[in-house]
């Protein structure tokens, strides 16, 4: 689990971007400098992204949570891959806070590894697993069961702030590109306290 959390969308930073408007970029990485303006990120494929971030955008961050935070009714995005035996196992879990339920939901195809997928939905039950707990989940009226290994992390997004665009921290940021190539960044998620977007 450390390549899911090096230093610790729905997204929820991490999830919300999960459905957001397609298409999109989607940039994970570590931040090489950021000028209060300009973010220079060294992108995992290897490439260095110059991103002039808007002067109303703020970054988010994440907090850890435990699987007891998890209760039916709650609205979660999960990532999700596939097992040998052809279900679902958590990533990681993303709480929804109650004033965003609803955001993105959907189930759909995710690039943070290949096969993997996210869905936005609401819990209807929580069951003891012999490889965790498996969470019943329905969205748009569609029935979906995932298992949430032991390390899964569990987390939530929370404000954070420029002065946490520091160098060396891992981002994960959403937004369009233009025909010219500049990148307009609609969401930036940024590891602080020990706790990193994955990657």
């Amino acid at each position: 689990m450390t390549r899911w959390l090096m230093a610790g969308l729905l997204l929820v930073g991490l999830a919300t971007s999960a459905q957001a408007q397609a298409p999109q970029t989607r940039i994970r990485g570590s931040i090489a400098s950021f000028d209060g303006t300009v973010l220079s990120v060294a992108s995992r494929d290897g490439k260095t992204v110059n991103i002039t971030l808007p002067a109303d955008l703020q970054p988010s961050a994440l907090k850890r949570l435990t699987i007891d935070t998890i209760a039916p009714n709650s609205f979660i995005a999960t990532v999700a891959e596939p097992a040998a035996d052809g279900s679902l196992q958590a990533v990681y879990v993303s709480v929804f806070p109650e004033a965003q339920r609803g955001a993105g939901e959907g189930h759909s195809e995710w690039d943070l590894a290949p096969g993997s997928t996210m869905t936005n939905a609401t819990v209807t039950s929580v069951l003891q697993a012999s490889s965790g707990r498996k969470l019943s989940l329905v969205y748009k009226g569609t029935p979906i069961d995932v298992v949430v290994p032991p390390d899964a992390p569990i987390i939530q997004t929370i404000p954070a702030t420029r002065a946490d665009l520091k160098p060396g921290a891992k981002v994960f940021i959403t937004g369009s590109t233009a025909a010219d190539g500049s990148i307009t960044p609609r969401r930036i998620t940024v590891g602080k306290d020990g706790v990193d977007p994955p990657q």
